[in-house]
């Protein structure tokens, strides 16, 4: 199966967290990291809050491939980083709206320049 199902970016897009498991250079998979998830169009975005220096972040550079859960989806994935600057504004704004009831402390640094320097497309494998 390839692409995401309109089922299963409803339910990324609805949950709250998704756990990401980047795999190691071994082939194994890290102990998942629970992060935000936004989506914008047909695909789901990560950010690391803390950059590309973020533990996590730098796991998915490794292979740039890991595996994810979230809303009830248990996919494999390849990261793909995003550095479209237009792209970026409209994944700020989604972190916003999603995430705004947590205040300007948790969202200002996932729409600050570090963390956007750390944007990963989610493609399901």
């Amino acid at each position: 199966m390839t692409g995401w199902s309109s089922q299963e970016l409803s339910r990324i897009e609805n949950a709250d967290e998704l756990e990401i498991a980047p795999l190691r250079a071994d082939g194994t998979h890290r102990s998942p990291t629970p992060i935000w998830v936004v989506r914008v169009g047909d695909d789901p975005y990560v950010r690391a809050h803390r950059g590309r220096t973020g533990v996590w972040f730098r796991a998915t550079q490794q292979r740039h491939e890991g595996h994810i859960s979230s809303g009830g989806v248990s996919r494999d994935v390849t990261f793909v980083d995003e550095p479209d600057p237009a792209l970026n504004e409209r994944i700020d704004a989604a972190y916003r709206s999603k995430y705004g009831r947590y205040g300007a402390r948790y969202v200002d640094p996932m729409v600050a320049d570090a963390a956007r320097a750390a944007t990963l497309k989610l493609v399901p494998q």
